[in-house]
């Protein structure tokens, strides 16, 4: 029996809370291609992803669309995005402190500068605006 399926990860979604400010920061300071910005009831979901890689995208989306979502839930996801604990993604670089630079250049929250880390990588850490964790290492 063959076990082996051709599936890619294609898209992965993050909340935001503004999503200007979560455009910019994707777009200007990460230097990702806008590849869809839509908007829907008051509500916008926009498509990023890294240049040279179609087949991988970031959906930056509503926290709380889904309408299944109580009003509970959502004040929980609001408070979890606020520390920053809702959402998060990990992303590679070739020029980890280059990339790292970029983002305390613009302003970004750090939560960790680079660090070697015991298990073997070199890797940052920083908020987007909407308070989601991105781990950013270093490629090898």
């Amino acid at each position: 029996m063959d076990t082996n399926m051709d599936i890619i990860i294609y898209s992965s979604f993050l909340p935001h809370s503004d999503p200007d400010a979560s455009l910019a920061f994707y777009r200007d300071t990460l230097g990702f291609e806008v590849r869809g910005d839509v908007g829907y009831g008051g509500m916008r979901w926009i498509t990023v992803g890294p240049h040279g890689q179609p087949g991988v995208s970031i959906v930056l989306e509503p926290p709380a669309a889904d309408p299944g979502v109580t009003d509970e839930e959502r004040r929980t996801i609001t408070e979890m995005m606020a520390k920053g604990t809702y959402a998060g993604v990990q992303l590679a670089t070739a020029d980890l402190d280059g990339t790292f630079a970029r983002l305390q250049a613009s302003g970004a929250e750090i939560v960790q500068e680079p660090i070697d880390q015991p298990y073997g990588l070199r890797d940052c850490a920083v908020r987007d605006p909407a308070g989601n964790q991105l781990r950013i290492q270093q490629l090898t």
